[in-house]
């Protein structure tokens, strides 16, 4: 566990928090409503990649620049802040104060965009900035030199990958208004660009089911038509080789070539399959639903019903339209990956990049 604590002055600005993952929809936004918090409460993250001002336009840096850190394909503009924010949810923050003339924002709240816009009310150094506006994760981004991390006792052991159906709670696919979960479209978009990279330009087969609902279209849309080369599969603690879906011809037959595994919620650690097959990291939240799918438990609110009866109320969660994997999630992971280099990858790159509301997304 550790406490944030303002650099200029050494006052404590945070409850005592955990370090976790950052989540894979970090950096994107949703719609024009209100969002709920990014963190949960006690907990924090790092975002290893720069952030925030300067930018620079891809005119200005070149690939050379670009691949230095990390980026491999076009982008409109790359930030040259410094990397390390932290984000925490904002009930865990203390002694901090708005910076009034900070405090722009679109529509129902702060966007961040003049900066920081959280101040130390000791002595007044700006610490943070607070966002919660529509379409945004509500969340308090500390930059990396305004504060010290502070020991405040023991550190939470990582859970066990063998503990982890158990211990970790799984993100359900459909929200209670019918839509899809915007998680549920970063987390499949970022691992749509490291399927496709590691498909080699040939179809796929993946599980059916809901595997093949989020993944299935997407991939007919970005890869080449024909008979599928390479089989994809779920794997990771507390499955079988062949996956949970994996049944008649296709579980007898030869080993996968790619695995959806998952990566672990605080570390950020992707479990590795065992042999040559590739591994393809998918948010844990998301792989436990689609490893582990929980069925309803239909028990009545008062009295009882005949055996073998079951309950038809709540109805389960259908979505009101199909699944579009996030695109700009889709994009932004494809450019930070080297294999996006290879001109047949490149061409999905670009394609996606010119029409970026376009099938699948």
């Amino acid at each position: 566990m550790a406490v944030f604590a303002c650099a200029g002055c050494g006052a404590v600005l945070t409850a005592p928090v955990a370090q976790v993952a950052l989540p894979v929809h970090a950096r994107r936004s949703y719609g024009h409503a209100l969002l709920p918090a990014l963190m949960e409460p006690g907990t924090y993250a790092v975002d290893p990649e720069p952030s925030g001002p300067p930018w620079r336009r891809w005119s200005e840096i070149g690939a050379g620049e670009a691949a230095a850190r990390g980026v491999f394909a076009p982008v409109r503009s790359l930030s040259f802040g410094a990397p390390g924010a932290i984000a925490v949810a904002p009930g865990d923050i203390r002694d901090v104060a708005l910076i009034p003339e900070r405090c722009d924002g679109y529509c129902q709240g702060l966007d961040g965009r003049d900066g920081p816009n959280l101040a130390c009310v000791h002595c007044g150094r700006a610490v943070a900035t607070r966002v919660d506006d529509c379409s945004y994760w509500q969340a308090v981004w500390f930059a990396r030199d305004s504060v010290r991390r502070l020991p405040a006792g023991p550190d939470r052991p990582p859970v066990a990958w063998e503990a982890l159906a158990e211990e970790w709670e799984d993100t359900p696919p459909v929200e209670p208004s019918g839509a899809w979960s915007p998680g549920w479209a970063a987390a499949v978009g970022t691992s749509l660009a490291h399927l496709v990279a590691a498909s080699a330009g040939t179809p796929v087969a993946v599980p059916g089911g809901l595997p093949a609902e989020t993944f299935g279209p997407a991939l007919d849309v970005l890869l080449p038509p024909g008979r599928p080369a390479r089989r994809v599969v779920l794997a990771g603690p507390g499955l079988p080789a062949s996956g949970p879906a994996a049944s008649g011809p296709a579980a007898s037959g030869p080993a996968p070539d790619i695995a959806l595994v998952p990566r672990h919620p605080q570390t950020g650690q992707v479990w590795q399959p065992p042999g040559a097959t590739t591994a393809v990291p998918l948010a844990a939240d998301v792989w436990l639903h689609l490893a582990f799918p929980r069925a309803r438990v239909p028990v009545p609110v008062t009295g009882g019903l005949p055996d073998g009866v079951l309950r038809d109320d709540p109805l389960p969660l259908h979505p009101r339209e199909r699944f579009r994997p996030d695109g700009e999630a889709f994009l932004h992971t494809l450019a930070r990956l080297p294999a996006v280099r290879q001109p047949w990858l490149r061409e999905v790159y670009d394609r996606v990049r010119e029409r970026p509301y376009g099938r699948p997304f």
